[in-house]
């Protein structure tokens, strides 16, 4: 038996006996567990049967084959709050968890295969290069964990504080060197990788040899593009990993610095947070001017707002949030927009056809081109591509971002000496604003998922005030002596609930909501929209 001593933070273990008053149930558990572990290899079994043991090494082996094929789940004991079990924890993690070694090749694409896709294609096409099929004109690309292979990896967090960023990183397959590029496989941009360190909790140690290898998980300093998902690899074999998809934002708000002096620091800080967590968002307003700030609901903004006081020293004054709408299409259609003008005697021209078709899950707007790809100069290409991807960022008919649509770019009529990049970016906004006219307009709204646990005697005012607010209950149960409804409602219905939960219970009701999908918002709020 181990016992910790919880004043030096665990660090201290003694090895004892077991009491004598715990010897048979420590005997009724070991019996459990040899009976699991020997029905995975009948030689064991049958020494099990004869003998009434397990050698000490078949039942660390067969845990460690019983957790990777899924059968069973090992659990130790131990307490966070006290640094106590923390050892075996750590052990069992090396001794039964997969290690890189025991996964299979991990399977990209390549970088540049689908440039004018978005997530919803690249996932597809990264499935289809997984399943073999090369219908997408895309091949899989295998990289094994082995450190003389090219290297990859995913940065699967970004911590940003005042003294720089550090992206998480796990390396897939190669050898990562401190003081080389390495290119980001979304955008193309090569990345200095500075520092490598060992992150250990909020301990950090800078890794002597300045290098990692296939497997190892460390922290890099020094990528200033990179965010949450992204792939690093190497130049000369970039390949693309799948990326992390997170929910869409669904609360708004304006934000101010107290002085005009700090608006240009604001604007720093949101951009190093937005690095950070992928679920927020922040851009300026177009029509107002006002800094935007998006996020997952009312708590997740205000964590953001003390955040960049508490770690950035800046104070900002917010607003009254709003619902994050967006628009979708009722039908399929096609249009043609145009740009054709004469000033100064010099004639400007181009024509663009574009369709758009509703997805079949929920997803954020997709852009396809099913151009030749001579069709355009490099730079005219880009510069299409950008306006069009602006345009589903906010070109709706009540200019909020479109999703659950596919838009495909399927003609460009250009003229030598009259098309430019302001022509093309004109015919687009038109074909744009023609295809959603003929599509017709949806107007989505968020839906959370909310969890309200509350005694009994305030459930009956709890679930009348939910039945006002047009929640749906989907369920309703027992948690202990408390009574636990499960709902579907309308973020715009919910804001203020945390004071409306609190004064129908005396403060003893508690509510967890996150969000659940986007739905047809009412045809009144619509109504209003459109004036």
């Amino acid at each position: 038996m181990l016992r910790f001593d919880g004043r030096e933070d665990g660090s201290k273990i003694t090895v004892e006996e077991v009491p004598e008053e715990l010897n048979q149930e420590v005997e009724v558990w070991r019996r459990r567990l040899l009976e699991a572990v020997v029905l995975l290899d009948d030689d064991v079994l049958e020494t099990y049967v004869e003998t009434d043991d397990v050698p000490v090494e078949d039942i660390h082996r067969l845990l460690r084959q019983g957790t990777l094929a899924g059968v069973f789940q090992p659990t130790v004991c131990g307490s966070a709050l006290d640094c106590i079990g923390v050892q075996p924890l750590m052990d069992a993690v090396t001794a039964y968890l997969p290690s890189p070694l025991d996964r299979p090749p991990v399977v990209g694409i390549p970088a540049d295969a689908v440039k004018l896709t978005g997530k919803q294609a690249r996932r597809q096409a990264r499935k289809k290069a997984l399943e073999g099929d090369e219908s997408e004109g895309v091949v899989g690309i295998e990289r094994s964990c082995d450190p003389d292979a090219a290297f990859c990896g995913l940065v699967f967090k970004v911590q940003s504080d005042v003294h720089g960023d550090l992206c998480f990183v796990r390396i897939y397959s190669g050898t990562l060197i401190g003081g080389t590029r390495v290119v980001n496989a979304r955008t193309g941009d090569k990345e200095l990788v500075n520092q490598i360190w060992r992150v250990q909790a909020d301990d950090r140690e800078k890794i002597e040899t300045d290098r990692a290898i296939a497997g190892d998980i460390v922290g890099v300093i020094g990528p200033k593009v990179a965010v949450t998902g992204d792939t690093l690899c190497d130049a000369s074999e970039p390949v693309l990993l799948e990326s992390i998809d997170f929910p869409e934002t669904v609360i708004s708000m304006a934000v101010e610095p107290d002085t005009s002096a700090e608006r240009k620091k604001l604007a720093e800080v949101l951009e190093r947070l937005a690095r950070q967590d992928p679920t927020f968002t922040a851009r300026v307003s177009e029509e107002t001017g006002q800094t935007i700030i998006s996020g997952m609901g009312e708590l997740h903004l205000e964590v953001i707002r003390e955040r960049m006081q508490r770690d950035f020293g800046l104070t900002v004054r917010v607003h009254k949030p709003r619902v994050s709408y967006r628009e979708s299409i009722r039908k399929a259609a096609e249009a043609t927009g145009e740009f054709q003008r004469t000033s100064a005697g010099a004639s400007q021209f181009a024509r663009v056809r574009l369709s758009i078709m509703p997805t079949a899950e929920e997803c954020a707007a997709e852009l396809e081109s099913h151009l030749d790809p001579f069709a355009l100069s490099p730079v005219l290409t880009e510069s299409l591509v950008q306006s069009l991807h602006e345009e589903l960022a906010g070109g709706g008919m009540l200019g909020y971002p479109l999703m659950n649509v596919r838009v495909q770019l399927l003609e460009v009529e250009v003229r030598e000496e009259e098309t430019t990049e302001v022509a093309l970016q004109a015919a687009a906004s038109d074909a744009m604003h023609r295809l959603l006219t003929e599509a017709g307009v949806l107007l989505l709204e968020p839906v959370m998922q909310l969890e309200v646990v509350t005694p009994d005697e305030f459930l009956g005012p709890i679930q009348a005030d939910l039945n006002a607010r047009h929640a749906v209950i989907v369920n309703s149960q027992r948690r202990g002596d408390l009574a636990v409804l499960n709902a579907e409602v309308a973020l715009a219905r919910m804001f203020g609930y945390s004071t409306q939960a609190r004064s129908l219970s005396q403060g003893r009701a508690t509510y967890s909501m996150e969000p659940l999908k986007y739905d047809e918002a009412p045809r009144d709020v619509l109504e209003t929209m459109l004036g």
